[in-house]
């Protein structure tokens, strides 16, 4: 099974990668935001059907969860599975959550895969800078992921290097645990630290988010929305992913003008 998360060098032959990410690329659309469900929670057994389905309701992106059971006690997806949802003709962006250790070696497999963003633990690599350049320099966005305990210190060295800030609510490793409340007040302070920068960077939640909660978050300066068990595990995706937009429409998007809307 380890070997199906990690194939070995050169065991895949999955087209040619896209060309470089520019610093001008954009993750989102200033003027919305994205949900982004975690196939995690998805019924494997059809997943091809249920990734259709969900983005259908109305999702944005599909959240990509990678796990080695090394640096996260859990096992679960790797490239051929991003590989089998673009063959099955998935065209939405795919963002792929590296729980992995070390991160290196697989960001060339999974951008070959078919990848749009790539995010990756500061713990889980020897040299931060250089795993996001070789994300870029695969052709994919490429973001950062901080636990719950993790300080948000090292950001401030990279941000020219990061298209996606990940703050995780929950302990990385399972799906269907509740949001940690201290999480509201990092999300403050990665948006201000991402306003002070001055690049398009998105902020992304990931663990407990939900219709209950999502205005909360948003407010706190997430724009970008995992929700894994919240929309899978309801019987009508486009039911729970309405209510979802319908708390979103009464926060306004980071950095736009609601006024305006």
């Amino acid at each position: 099974m380890l070997s199906f998360l990690v194939p070995a060098v050169g065991a895949l032959s999955l087209g040619v990668r896209p060309a470089a990410v520019s610093r001008g690329s954009t993750v989102r659309m200033a003027s919305e935001y994205l949900i982004a469900p975690s196939i995690l929670s998805a019924d494997f057994a059809k997943l091809g059907e249920e990734v259709d389905t969900v983005l259908a309701a109305g999702a944005d992106t599909v959240h990509f969860d990678v796990m080695d059971n090394h640096y996260v006690p859990n096992l679960t997806i790797g490239p051929l599975v991003c590989k089998a949802l673009r063959n099955h003709g998935i065209t939405a962006p795919i963002d792929v959550h590296l729980m992995v250790s070390p991160v290196d070696r697989i960001i060339g497999d999974f951008a070959d895969a078919g990848a749009s963003y790539i995010t990756f633990h500061p713990e889980a690599t020897t040299h931060i800078d250089r795993s996001l350049q070789l994300v870029r320099a695969a052709g994919c966005k490429s973001g950062l992921v901080f636990n719950p305990a993790t300080s948000l210190d090292c950001l401030k060295y990279v941000m020219d290097k990061v298209d996606i800030v990940l703050l995780m609510s929950v302990n990385p490793g399972f799906g269907g645990q509740s949001f940690i409340p201290a999480t509201l007040d990092k999300l403050r302070e990665a948006r201000a630290m991402i306003d002070e920068s001055g690049f398009d960077i998105s902020l992304e939640i990931d663990g407990g988010v939900g219709p209950a909660n999502i205005a909360e978050v948003a407010a706190a300066g997430a724009d970008m929305f995992v929700a894994g068990s919240a929309i899978f595990n309801t019987p009508d995706y486009k039911e729970t992913i309405d209510k979802m937009r319908a708390e979103l429409a009464t926060v306004p998007v980071p950095g736009k003008d609601f006024s305006m809307l």
